[in-house]
């Protein structure tokens, strides 16, 4: 099938140095900052979209951060030594939700903390009016969760009632009009049948930079998956399973809650896995990152005790098993010299 979108994986690691070689770092590559931590969604593969769940999970469902908070992580992002490659406005939620998303992505941009900042969004709210602000915001790349291509797929896996057609139209209009924004759009292709895959690059294969087939695995550590079948064939992204000991994610990323929070890992669904709090009131970006617990807790990988933690998401986590994007095993003990 002819169309302009390149076959390409969301997953982009911007030919950086490889960890090997680049550990410890003085300044995280990735910095996740939650605009929301609630969806408006209910997928049935994803824990923010059980609603009674999170009703009984302490931490979640406080919904959009606050700006002026936003504006004051910006600002302490700025302290670190080398500017932040990527400041990735998602983690737990829905960004648009926020009504100050334009605004948090062009402050992000205007405050020099970083090379890039991005977004992945299901686009349901993605008019071309909030595209037009988006745009001119300043955002660098948006990566666009298809769950179905047509409105009864979005309705079964996602609970939500979706204007299809208007939904295509919206996300060409963005296309259209992207400027500097780079656009990369994935589907799980395990809910799809074969005609259905290509109907999926028909819709969007013109209206978009990239496009992918991506994979249902055990994505969230701890979060029973009883409403879909796990794909345990392949990894995330069509490749061959391969698990790894070393977490690569926690070399490289900080994640940011939409209450100000910090968790371990960006996969910390449940926040259970928080950091900072024994830091003191005063609990900087650059703080933690230099902070001796987030050192201990990079050590634990390259000791070779994940798996024996059995009170962190990380001893069971799927998506070291088909997700990581890069092993680091082999020099579990140089980096632990290093460190």
């Amino acid at each position: 099938m002819q169309m302009r979108a390149k076959i390409k994986p969301r997953i982009d690691l911007h030919d950086r140095e490889e960890l090997k070689e680049a550990l410890p770092l003085r300044t995280p590559y990735v910095v996740y900052i939650d605009p929301c931590d609630t969806c408006n969604f209910h997928c049935k593969f994803c824990p923010s979209g059980d609603g009674s769940l999170l009703r009984k999970t302490a931490g979640r469902g406080h919904g959009p951060m606050d700006f002026e908070l936003f504006k004051s992580l910006i600002d302490q992002l700025g302290n670190f030594k080398d500017k932040i490659q990527v400041i990735r406005l998602y983690k737990d939620g829905e960004p648009l939700l926020n009504p100050h998303f334009p605004e948090m992505v062009r402050y992000a941009k205007d405050s020099g903390c970083c090379e890039r900042v991005d977004t992945t969004t299901n686009a349901s709210l993605l008019t071309p009016e909030l595209s037009l602000q988006i745009i001119d915001a300043g955002l660098d790349r948006i990566n666009i969760s298809v769950e179905g291509i047509n409105a009864t797929q979005y309705q079964d896996f996602s609970g939500y009632k979706l204007d299809y057609d208007a939904f295509v139209k919206n996300i060409a209009f963005f296309y259209e009009h992207r400027n500097q924004c780079e656009m990369n759009i994935k589907i799980n292709g395990d809910i799809l049948t074969e005609s259905q895959e290509q109907q999926f690059y028909a819709d969007f294969g013109n209206i978009t930079d990239g496009i992918s087939v991506e994979h249902i695995i055990d994505y969230w550590p701890k979060f029973k998956q009883e409403k879909v079948t796990v794909n345990e064939s392949v990894g995330l992204l069509g490749d061959e399973i391969k698990e790894v000991r070393v977490c690569p994610y926690v070399f490289y990323e900080m994640a940011i809650n939409s209450d100000g929070s910090y968790s371990l890992c960006r996969f910390d669904w449940n926040h259970s896995m928080l950091l900072g709090r024994e830091l003191g009131a005063y609990c900087s970006p650059k703080r933690v990152w230099d902070s001796t617990l987030l050192w201990e807790f990079q050590n634990m990988f390259l000791r070779g005790e994940r798996t024996s933690r059995a009170y962190l998401l990380c001893a069971k986590c799927g998506l070291l098993k088909q997700g990581a994007p890069e092993d680091i095993d082999e020099f579990s003990q140089l980096l632990l010299d290093r460190m």
